[in-house]
């Protein structure tokens, strides 16, 4: 197995209160809907006094070796301006992909009334039978999958709370 390695680190502004932004970002269900490649969430207990977040995405094909990533991540929440998420598989368990980062939410403003600046900050690892010569074209790969499902899910996030923002990406 070679471990494969691809990040995203974007940022915008959401025409919504940080309040409301909060509440869908924390919430599994509408993560889930709004997600793509995301078929759910399952809360499955507790470390540390932080949630534990089972993510079980849909079937991913990287130079014809098809997975189907599922990660468990300790999500730390810090109400209502960050939210921190690192990899913690169940002890005596390995998992195959794992997703680390973060979000950042802060007060903004336009003149549509109450926004929130949203970073975010993604690393995502799989494990995969390729060898290590192949890692540009499984990161390019990977690079897609994180920028497609960054665009839809930003459409999705716009349309759900019914409104729209401006985003930077790389």
């Amino acid at each position: 197995m070679t471990t494969f390695r691809a990040t995203n680190d974007s940022q915008g502004v959401v025409r919504a209160p940080r309040e409301v932004l909060w509440e869908t970002l924390t919430d599994p269900a509408t993560l889930t809907k709004l997600t793509p490649m995301l078929q759910h969430i399952e809360v499955v207990g507790e470390q540390d006094g932080h949630p534990l977040w089972r993510w079980t995405m849909s079937g991913i094909d990287v130079l014809g070796v098809k997975f189907r990533p599922e990660f468990t991540e300790q999500m730390i929440f810090d109400e209502p301006s960050s939210i921190d998420y690192r990899h913690a598989p169940p002890a005596g368990t390995t998992e195959k992909a794992s997703v680390q980062g973060w979000y950042r939410l802060t007060d903004a403003s336009d003149d549509d009334g109450p926004a929130t600046h949203l970073q975010i900050s993604i690393e995502i690892r799989v494990d995969l039978p390729l060898p290590r010569v192949a890692s540009r074209a499984v990161t390019a790969v990977m690079s897609r999958v994180i920028d497609f499902t960054g665009e839809k899910f930003e459409a999705n996030l716009y349309a759900h709370l019914g409104t729209t923002g401006t985003t930077d990406r790389p």
